[in-house]
């Protein structure tokens, strides 16, 4: 089997973002650059670069997951630090790792989402 080296033929369709405080997160993730589809108070579908969707919903807090389960890439860790920050967001320090360099964003409801240097590579995604 060859490897196609164009655009793979999968995607990841949705990423699930279940939160007490759907409003200022569905401002928050549109302020950095994620694409609306369909935005309300409670409920949003959010496009990420490739078209993958991000459904962000209103729950109780007995409903929201501990942990978030997916992370954002961007392309230059260095540069979105330093505009997250500025702009007076809670972010940690970058951790230099082995594959990717990473920082945490803290979401309105205080969960931590990672985000992540880019390796996507040389080929189309």
């Amino acid at each position: 089997m060859s490897i196609d080296t164009e655009r793979p033929p999968v995607a990841l369709g949705h990423a699930f973002l279940r939160t007490t405080e759907s409003k200022a997160t569905i401002e928050l993730l549109l302020s950095l650059g994620f694409r609306k589809i369909v935005a309300k108070d409670d409920f949003a579908v959010l496009e990420l670069r490739g078209g993958t969707h991000v459904v962000v919903r209103e729950v109780e807090a007995a409903e929201q997951p501990e942990g978030v389960g997916w992370d954002i890439m961007v392309d230059d860790i260095d540069a979105t630090r330093a505009d997250y920050s500025a702009r007076g967001l809670s972010v940690t320090d970058i951790r230099r790792g082995r594959i990717h360099d990473n920082f945490d964003l803290t979401l309105p409801d205080g969960r931590p989402i990672e985000i992540n240097s880019s390796h996507v590579g040389e080929h189309a995604v």
